[in-house]
Protein backbone atom coordinates (compact mmCIF):
# COMPACT_ATOMS: atom_id res chain seq x y z
CA UNK A 1 0.00 0.00 0.00
CA UNK A 2 1.21 3.43 -0.94
CA UNK A 3 2.16 5.42 2.29
CA UNK A 4 1.96 9.34 1.72
CA UNK A 5 4.47 11.82 3.95
CA UNK A 6 2.97 14.85 5.34
CA UNK A 7 4.41 17.58 6.42
CA UNK A 8 3.91 18.09 10.00
CA UNK A 9 4.71 21.98 10.48
CA UNK A 10 3.59 25.09 9.02
CA UNK A 11 3.83 24.34 5.47
CA UNK A 12 1.35 22.08 3.85
CA UNK A 13 1.26 20.72 0.20
CA UNK A 14 -1.24 22.94 -1.82
CA UNK A 15 -2.32 20.70 -4.21
CA UNK A 16 -5.72 23.47 -4.94
CA UNK A 17 -3.01 25.96 -6.59
CA UNK A 18 -1.54 24.11 -8.97
CA UNK A 19 -2.06 25.61 -12.26
CA UNK A 20 -0.47 26.11 -16.24
CA UNK A 21 0.88 29.79 -16.15
CA UNK A 22 1.73 31.81 -19.01
CA UNK A 23 4.74 34.05 -18.29
CA UNK A 24 6.68 36.75 -19.53
CA UNK A 25 10.62 36.13 -19.50
CA UNK A 26 11.75 39.75 -17.80
CA UNK A 27 14.87 39.09 -16.68
CA UNK A 28 17.44 36.52 -17.50
CA UNK A 29 21.32 36.85 -17.46
CA UNK A 30 24.38 34.34 -16.54
CA UNK A 31 25.41 34.57 -12.57
CA UNK A 32 28.40 32.65 -13.67
CA UNK A 33 30.22 30.35 -16.66
CA UNK A 34 27.95 27.41 -15.36
CA UNK A 35 24.47 29.52 -13.79
CA UNK A 36 21.96 31.15 -15.43
CA UNK A 37 19.09 33.60 -13.49
CA UNK A 38 15.78 33.72 -14.81
CA UNK A 39 12.54 35.93 -13.78
CA UNK A 40 8.90 35.38 -14.85
CA UNK A 41 6.11 37.27 -14.24
CA UNK A 42 2.73 35.90 -14.87
CA UNK A 43 -1.24 37.25 -13.85
CA UNK A 44 -1.46 34.51 -11.24
CA UNK A 45 -0.65 34.97 -7.28
CA UNK A 46 2.59 33.24 -7.78
CA UNK A 47 4.00 35.04 -4.87
CA UNK A 48 1.13 33.78 -2.43
CA UNK A 49 0.68 30.10 -3.14
CA UNK A 50 4.45 28.56 -3.46
CA UNK A 51 6.08 28.01 -0.74
CA UNK A 52 9.42 26.78 0.23
CA UNK A 53 11.05 23.30 -1.16
CA UNK A 54 8.40 22.86 -4.28
CA UNK A 55 8.75 23.51 -7.55
CA UNK A 56 7.53 24.03 -11.27
CA UNK A 57 7.36 22.56 -14.29
CA UNK A 58 9.17 24.71 -17.46
CA UNK A 59 8.40 24.33 -20.80
CA UNK A 60 11.65 24.62 -22.33
CA UNK A 61 11.48 26.69 -25.57
CA UNK A 62 12.43 24.39 -29.35
CA UNK A 63 15.49 25.97 -31.18
CA UNK A 64 16.75 24.89 -34.48
CA UNK A 65 19.29 23.04 -32.80
CA UNK A 66 17.82 21.36 -29.62
CA UNK A 67 14.06 20.17 -29.59
CA UNK A 68 13.38 19.10 -25.65
CA UNK A 69 10.34 16.88 -25.17
CA UNK A 70 9.40 16.71 -21.46
CA UNK A 71 8.91 19.31 -19.19
CA UNK A 72 12.03 20.01 -16.70
CA UNK A 73 11.48 20.50 -13.21
CA UNK A 74 12.85 23.04 -11.36
CA UNK A 75 13.06 24.30 -7.54
CA UNK A 76 11.99 27.98 -7.23
CA UNK A 77 14.60 30.15 -6.28
CA UNK A 78 12.19 33.17 -5.10
CA UNK A 79 9.24 34.73 -5.82
CA UNK A 80 7.81 38.54 -5.14
CA UNK A 81 7.81 41.01 -4.47
CA UNK A 82 4.98 41.44 -6.75
CA UNK A 83 2.52 38.60 -6.63
CA UNK A 84 3.09 37.47 -9.92
CA UNK A 85 6.71 37.54 -10.03
CA UNK A 86 8.75 33.81 -9.82
CA UNK A 87 12.44 33.21 -10.21
CA UNK A 88 14.82 30.64 -10.84
CA UNK A 89 18.65 29.83 -11.24
CA UNK A 90 19.44 27.12 -13.01
CA UNK A 91 22.80 25.19 -14.08
CA UNK A 92 23.00 25.27 -18.42
CA UNK A 93 23.82 21.60 -18.69
CA UNK A 94 21.38 19.08 -21.19
CA UNK A 95 19.11 19.62 -23.34
CA UNK A 96 16.52 21.38 -21.85
CA UNK A 97 18.34 23.96 -20.31
CA UNK A 98 20.86 24.66 -23.15
CA UNK A 99 17.03 25.70 -24.53
CA UNK A 100 16.31 27.42 -22.21
CA UNK A 101 19.28 29.47 -21.88
CA UNK A 102 18.39 31.39 -24.96
CA UNK A 103 15.04 32.36 -23.98
CA UNK A 104 15.21 35.96 -24.75
CA UNK A 105 14.09 39.00 -22.19
CA UNK A 106 10.63 39.75 -23.55
CA UNK A 107 9.63 36.14 -24.77
CA UNK A 108 6.79 33.96 -22.68
CA UNK A 109 7.11 30.32 -21.38
CA UNK A 110 4.85 28.15 -20.05
CA UNK A 111 5.40 26.55 -16.37
CA UNK A 112 2.99 24.60 -14.26
CA UNK A 113 3.27 24.37 -10.37
CA UNK A 114 3.61 24.81 -7.37
CA UNK A 115 3.93 21.04 -7.37
CA UNK A 116 5.85 19.10 -4.05
CA UNK A 117 5.51 19.48 -1.09
CA UNK A 118 7.96 21.75 1.10
CA UNK A 119 10.11 21.87 4.30
CA UNK A 120 8.65 21.76 7.64
CA UNK A 121 9.58 24.72 9.44
CA UNK A 122 8.13 24.46 13.31
CA UNK A 123 7.29 28.03 14.96
CA UNK A 124 9.19 27.47 17.79
CA UNK A 125 12.61 27.05 15.89
CA UNK A 126 15.16 29.37 16.76
CA UNK A 127 18.59 28.26 14.88
CA UNK A 128 18.90 26.37 11.40
CA UNK A 129 21.58 24.81 9.35
CA UNK A 130 21.71 24.52 5.75
CA UNK A 131 23.98 22.67 4.48
CA UNK A 132 24.15 23.81 0.06
CA UNK A 133 26.01 22.87 -2.75
CA UNK A 134 26.02 23.54 -6.84
CA UNK A 135 22.37 24.78 -7.80
CA UNK A 136 20.99 22.83 -4.61
CA UNK A 137 21.54 26.52 -3.00
CA UNK A 138 18.56 27.53 -5.13
CA UNK A 139 16.28 25.10 -3.63
CA UNK A 140 17.01 26.60 -0.35
CA UNK A 141 17.45 30.48 -0.68
CA UNK A 142 13.74 30.69 -0.31
CA UNK A 143 13.95 28.76 3.32
CA UNK A 144 16.92 31.38 4.59
CA UNK A 145 14.37 34.08 3.61
CA UNK A 146 11.66 32.78 5.60
CA UNK A 147 13.53 32.06 8.94
CA UNK A 148 15.39 35.08 8.50
CA UNK A 149 11.50 36.72 8.67
CA UNK A 150 11.01 34.55 11.58
CA UNK A 151 14.22 35.86 13.54
CA UNK A 152 15.55 32.45 13.52
CA UNK A 153 19.69 32.34 13.16
CA UNK A 154 21.38 30.31 10.67
CA UNK A 155 24.00 29.04 10.33
CA UNK A 156 25.20 27.89 6.25
CA UNK A 157 27.50 25.31 5.15
CA UNK A 158 28.06 26.27 1.72
CA UNK A 159 30.19 23.66 -1.12
CA UNK A 160 31.69 24.00 -4.69
CA UNK A 161 33.88 23.58 -6.59
CA UNK A 162 36.07 26.26 -6.45
CA UNK A 163 35.26 29.79 -5.15
CA UNK A 164 34.47 31.17 -8.43
CA UNK A 165 31.23 28.31 -8.08
CA UNK A 166 30.11 29.54 -4.67
CA UNK A 167 27.28 31.99 -5.35
CA UNK A 168 27.32 33.18 -1.58
CA UNK A 169 25.19 36.53 -2.30
CA UNK A 170 22.81 34.52 -4.64
CA UNK A 171 22.55 32.45 -1.96
CA UNK A 172 22.37 34.59 1.17
CA UNK A 173 20.21 37.81 -0.69
CA UNK A 174 20.92 40.04 2.31
CA UNK A 175 20.47 37.43 4.92
CA UNK A 176 22.38 37.27 8.02
CA UNK A 177 23.78 33.88 8.56
CA UNK A 178 26.90 32.23 10.33
CA UNK A 179 28.72 31.11 6.79
CA UNK A 180 31.36 28.54 6.42
CA UNK A 181 32.18 27.82 3.01
CA UNK A 182 34.54 24.23 1.59
CA UNK A 183 35.79 23.50 -1.94
CA UNK A 184 36.67 20.77 -4.13
CA UNK A 185 39.80 22.64 -4.92
CA UNK A 186 41.50 22.92 -1.41
CA UNK A 187 40.23 19.54 -0.37
CA UNK A 188 37.88 21.13 1.99
CA UNK A 189 34.77 19.73 0.99
CA UNK A 190 35.90 16.22 1.05
CA UNK A 191 33.15 14.45 2.86
CA UNK A 192 35.30 13.42 6.04
CA UNK A 193 35.83 17.34 6.31
CA UNK A 194 32.70 18.44 6.05
CA UNK A 195 31.66 15.63 8.59
CA UNK A 196 33.98 17.12 10.98
CA UNK A 197 32.62 20.48 10.31
CA UNK A 198 28.95 19.89 10.98
CA UNK A 199 29.53 17.84 14.07
CA UNK A 200 31.59 20.63 15.43
CA UNK A 201 29.04 23.14 14.33
CA UNK A 202 26.02 20.94 15.84
CA UNK A 203 27.96 20.34 19.35
CA UNK A 204 28.82 24.11 19.82
CA UNK A 205 24.94 25.10 19.23
CA UNK A 206 22.03 23.23 19.20
CA UNK A 207 20.18 23.49 15.59
CA UNK A 208 16.43 22.51 15.32
CA UNK A 209 16.87 21.32 12.11
CA UNK A 210 19.01 20.66 9.57
CA UNK A 211 18.31 20.98 6.27
CA UNK A 212 20.19 20.21 2.36
CA UNK A 213 20.04 19.40 -1.11
CA UNK A 214 22.16 18.74 -4.56
CA UNK A 215 24.35 16.11 -3.12
CA UNK A 216 23.94 12.78 -2.59
CA UNK A 217 27.26 12.17 -0.55
CA UNK A 218 26.33 15.37 1.41
CA UNK A 219 23.10 13.66 2.43
CA UNK A 220 24.36 10.39 2.95
CA UNK A 221 26.85 12.22 5.66
CA UNK A 222 24.22 13.94 6.86
CA UNK A 223 21.98 10.92 7.80
CA UNK A 224 25.63 9.62 9.75
CA UNK A 225 25.92 12.60 11.79
CA UNK A 226 22.35 13.44 12.75
CA UNK A 227 22.26 9.48 14.39
CA UNK A 228 24.01 11.35 17.12
CA UNK A 229 21.81 14.12 17.24
CA UNK A 230 18.10 12.69 17.81
CA UNK A 231 17.13 16.13 18.93
CA UNK A 232 17.99 17.89 15.16
CA UNK A 233 15.02 17.44 12.46
CA UNK A 234 16.93 16.56 8.78
CA UNK A 235 15.50 16.98 5.66
CA UNK A 236 16.51 16.36 2.29
CA UNK A 237 14.70 18.45 -0.69
CA UNK A 238 15.73 15.48 -3.48
CA UNK A 239 16.74 15.86 -6.96
CA UNK A 240 15.38 12.93 -9.36
CA UNK A 241 14.47 13.28 -13.37
CA UNK A 242 11.02 13.40 -13.62
CA UNK A 243 8.78 12.79 -16.54
CA UNK A 244 4.86 14.18 -15.50
CA UNK A 245 6.01 15.43 -12.33
CA UNK A 246 2.41 15.25 -10.79
CA UNK A 247 2.86 11.25 -10.02
CA UNK A 248 0.94 9.61 -12.28
CA UNK A 249 4.43 7.98 -14.69
CA UNK A 250 6.32 6.54 -11.77
CA UNK A 251 9.96 7.83 -13.19
CA UNK A 252 11.03 9.23 -9.89
CA UNK A 253 10.75 7.01 -7.28
CA UNK A 254 13.15 5.93 -5.06
CA UNK A 255 13.41 3.68 -2.18
CA UNK A 256 12.71 5.04 1.46
CA UNK A 257 12.68 3.49 5.40
CA UNK A 258 9.73 4.56 7.54
CA UNK A 259 9.41 2.77 11.07
CA UNK A 260 11.32 -0.06 9.62
CA UNK A 261 9.06 -0.72 6.59
CA UNK A 262 10.44 0.00 3.37
CA UNK A 263 8.47 1.43 0.50
CA UNK A 264 9.11 3.37 -2.86
CA UNK A 265 8.06 7.03 -2.95
CA UNK A 266 7.65 9.51 -5.58
CA UNK A 267 9.93 12.13 -5.46
CA UNK A 268 7.58 14.59 -7.25
CA UNK A 269 4.37 13.77 -5.25
CA UNK A 270 5.37 12.40 -2.20
CA UNK A 271 8.62 14.86 -1.86
CA UNK A 272 10.40 16.90 -3.51
CA UNK A 273 10.91 16.76 0.49
CA UNK A 274 11.69 13.95 2.64
CA UNK A 275 13.27 13.32 6.04
CA UNK A 276 17.08 12.84 5.52
CA UNK A 277 16.94 10.01 8.73
CA UNK A 278 14.26 8.00 6.02
CA UNK A 279 16.55 8.30 2.60
CA UNK A 280 17.80 4.52 1.52
CA UNK A 281 20.99 5.16 0.16
CA UNK A 282 21.76 2.30 -2.21
CA UNK A 283 19.06 -0.39 -4.28
CA UNK A 284 19.66 -3.87 -4.83
CA UNK A 285 17.78 -5.48 -6.72
CA UNK A 286 17.24 -9.32 -7.55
Amino acid sequence: MERTVQPAGCFRRNADAVASHRCKVEEHRWVNDRYKYLRLSADADLAGTTRPGQFYQLRCPATNDLQPFLLRPMSVYGVGPQAGAIEFLYNVAGVGTRALSDLPVGGHMDIVGPLGNTFVFEPGFTRIMVVARGVGLATMAPLLQHADKAGVRITAVMSARAPKDLMRDEFLRGVDADVHCVYDSDGTSAVAAVDTLVRGLLDAQHHDAVYTCGSHRILMMLQDVLRDYPETRGEVAMEQRMACGMGVCLSCVRLFDQDGDKHFLRVCREGPVFPIRDVVGEVEFG
